[in-house]
């Protein structure tokens, strides 16, 4: 008697027999090698009996990649992503007809035969010797399945998928290893389950689900009989059946599983008949993949959400291990996306900037205290055609966004301000303000030699009629350039750096900061999420809350859902609440009186500050209420757009103020996300007016130093930096302050949004 196992079975000896009289047969078969001789017979074998028992005892069933959902905070659908367009369903929601037709033509003793088709096998062989070739193959759908299964491990690296697919006979062994112990384990349903969710059914669709809705838009479960012969008639070939691209091929094909489905007493003569008479009925709808894709404009706010996911540790130690979990999909991702926000944010670009425009813009909008992104959009639509882009401008490079982010004018000043009331200077602070002056130096930086004023650099406000003393309210309303630069010498770099580190304002590159006298009229590239989470932070009254914009992941495996840990916002103390208290009073009288006074809410507390920069290159608006933060940049992502004589939205603009253009851009944009919610008051604190000394109207009748006319070009940041920024900020965006061009290191500042340094 044969010897068995302790564990019952055959011995090693006997399994391996046994085995060899089917693998090398099937293997041969199935890899399209002739074995004439015995000898040669002998040694395939003696090598596959060797292979066989190293092969590893399991092999575990793959989680099939599917697409994710990505939703918004209500619960919509925002953009279905994949890297195969696959949905998984039971076998239950399946159509019977499906079901009959596919064992059929693929394998159609699949319920008598275990995993190897012995009789298959030899038929095949019988077949191939009379063609003298390789006719018939004898894969049971089990074998198939098991292909599919190293086919999926492999994913999209071409070597191993290169090794998935080699016709081979030690890939065959495995197969047929594998084959045997997934028989025994699943069952005929449940391989025959499995088997549909994983196939390819051609043009990008993985199983039957996705193939279903691809060709004839409609569930599996919902599959007639000639949709379903036709679809599993692809199978074979799914290029050269492709119902699509070839109709009379892919009917012929489909004609020949409702055929060989009545020879095997599935359906009748008659059904095969009528059916086959039918036309295609094919109702195409075509993938709908990636953030391209995403509803309600919010594409940029999607491809966000990605990047957020494969930069953050939270989701895998490396890249490549975020970017396998991203690409297994089968998530579903709830963000922080406000619909009725992002509505407002797109209809409010859509009518005051045309896609179509030389100029650009992008707005973003956060919620104060908690970090989350409610809405991101912008003016070009996300895409590779024309007025189209695919960078981000809201955001940081890292995160898709442009090079160096985008040079910001006078929105920077309220965080001189902030570290100057932060170390104790009183909202009442005079300073000489004159019209024209030279910098001070020396001007103390972190830990490093001060900054000298070697070259006597000037800085000059907008006409010789602004000159002081002023006080901060009022300079901060009118945006004297001249009191900012005195003040930012008074109080030293540091302390400035030192709040800019606590608000997390970096450069659009990730680098912080350069101590210069520059900073303190914005001559340094931010993005307008920066911006609007540092300026949330003033709402928040000093709490500073690091941006999220995802408020949970499910992840689907099998018939089973689990939670996937996410990035949660981070809050620290950036300023206490009194120097909040004391700017928020001080932005609010911008909006009030000064130079953003187009951007004003009729309704509730705003505040917010005005930004232009040199050559009027780019415009800003950054405000916020106490439960909303916002800020809009206008201008050319590449640097190469002055803003005078243009017509954007429709509209000309002899010059192109912060406040004029994106001031009612956020006005409208927040009016409507607000809509329906709380108004709170700002906590404020008391700052005596200054005495009277006129309206600060130019003679163009806008206010401030944004709004006022002045001689175009020079300016401090165009002195300083070539014409790389503006020196001011706010409603108009002044020309600029200082005209001189002093040398500055070229690694002062490294670029623009198309990364070059311009002179």
């Amino acid at each position: 008697m044969p010897k068995k196992r302790s564990g019952g079975g055959l011995s090693a000896t006997q399994s391996a027999a046994k085995f060899l009289g089917v693998s090398v047969l099937a293997g041969a078969v199935m890899a399209g090698i002739a074995l004439p001789a015995a000898g040669a017979l002998g040694l395939a074998a003696k090598g596959s009996v060797q292979g066989f028992d190293e092969i590893p005892a399991n092999l575990k069933s793959p989680q099939l990649s599917q697409r994710t959902t990505i939703l918004d905070s209500r619960g919509n659908q925002i953009a279905s992503v994949y890297s195969r367009d696959r949905t998984v369903v039971e076998l239950k929601d399946i159509s019977p007809y499906m079901q009959k037709s596919i064992v059929a033509i693929e394998d159609s003793r699949f319920y008598q035969h275990g995993a190897i088709d012995l009789k298959g096998v030899l038929r095949a062989l019988n077949k191939n010797a009379q063609s003298g070739g390789v006719a018939q193959g004898a894969s049971t759908l089990t074998q198939q399945l098991v292909k599919n299964y190293f086919i999926e491990e492999a994913g999209d690296d071409p070597t191993k998928v290169a090794q998935a697919t080699q016709q081979t006979l030690g890939r065959k062994v495995r197969e047929l290893k594998y084959a045997i112990q997934i028989e025994e384990k699943l069952g005929k349903k449940k391989i025959l389950e499995n088997y549909l969710n994983i196939t390819f059914f051609g043009e990008q669709a993985y199983g039957i689900e996705a193939a279903a809705q691809r060709y004839f838009s409609k569930h599996a479960k919902d599959l007639n009989l000639q949709e379903s012969a036709l679809l599993a008639g692809i199978v074979q070939s799914p290029s050269r059946y492709d119902p699509v691209n070839d109709e009379a091929e892919a009917t012929k094909r489909r004609n020949t599983v409702l055929q060989r489905m009545a020879e095997l007493g599935d359906i009748s003569q008659a059904e095969a008949d009528r059916a086959g008479q039918e036309p295609l009925g094919l109702r195409v709808s075509h993938p709908k993949n990636g953030c391209i894709t995403a509803t309600r404009d919010s594409a940029f706010f999607c491809k966000y959400v990605e990047n957020v996911f494969l930069t953050d540790p939270v989701f895998g130690k490396s890249r490549e291990e975020r970017a396998k979990v991203w690409n297994k999909g089968g998530l579903t991702i709830r963000t922080t996306l406000d619909p009725q926000a992002q509505k407002s944010v797109q209809d409010s670009l859509k009518e005051h900037v045309y896609k179509s425009d030389s100029v650009a813009a992008a707005t973003t909008l956060v919620q104060p205290g908690t970090g989350k992104v409610l809405a991101m959009g912008q003016s070009k639509p996300f895409g590779y055609a024309k007025d189209e882009t695919e960078y981000n401008f809201s955001v940081d490079r890292d995160l898709g966004g442009s090079n160096f982010g985008f040079p910001t004018g006078s929105t920077f000043k309220p965080f001189v301000a902030a570290a100057a009331i932060e170390g104790g200077k009183p909202p009442t602070q005079a300073y000489s303000a004159p019209y024209k002056m030279a910098y001070p130096s020396p001007v103390q930086r972190c830990g490093s030699t001060p900054y000298r004023n070697t070259e006597n650099e000037m800085a000059e406000n907008e006409n010789e009629s602004e000159k002081g003393p002023y006080r901060m309210k009022e300079a901060m309303a009118k945006s004297v350039n001249t009191y900012f630069v005195q003040l930012i010498s008074d109080i030293g770099l540091c302390p400035v750096a030192k709040m800019a580190d606590k608000l997390h304002v970096v450069q659009g590159d990730g680098s912080k900061l350069p101590q210069t006298p520059a900073i303190a009229l914005g001559a340094i590239g931010l993005s307008p999420l920066t911006m609007a989470n540092a300026y949330a932070t003033f709402a928040a009254r000093g709490m500073y809350c690091t941006p999220v914009a995802i408020e949970s992941i499910t992840e689907r495996s099998g018939d089973e859902e689990k939670s996937l840990p996410v990035p949660k916002s981070t809050c620290s103390r950036a300023m206490n609440q009194k120097t909040a208290d004391t700017v928020n009073t001080l932005l609010r009288d911008v909006i009030d009186s000064g130079t953003g006074q187009e951007a004003g809410l009729n309704d509730r507390d705003s505040a917010g500050k005005t930004g232009t920069t040199d050559e009027r290159k780019n415009a800003w608006f950054v405000g916020y209420t106490p439960n909303m933060s916002g800020a809009v940049w206008v201008g050319s992502a590449r640097q190469d757009v002055q803003m005078n004589n243009i017509t954007i939205g429709g509209t000309f603009h002899p010059l192109v103020f912060g406040g004029g253009v994106p001031g009612p851009i956020w006005r409208d944009a927040m009016s409507g996300a607000l809509v329906g919610k709380d108004a709170p008051d700002f906590s404020t604190v008391d700052i005596p007016d200054d005495e009277e000394k006129g309206d600060g109207r130019g003679d163009n009748g806008d206010r401030g130093d944004d709004g006022r006319q002045g001689t175009p070009g020079g300016g401090l940041i165009g002195g300083l930096f070539g014409g790389l920024t503006g020196g001011n900020g706010g409603n108009g965006g002044r020309p600029g302050a200082v005209k001189p061009k002093p040398k500055v290191p070229g690694t002062l500042v490294q670029g623009n949004a198309n990364g070059g340094r311009r002179n």
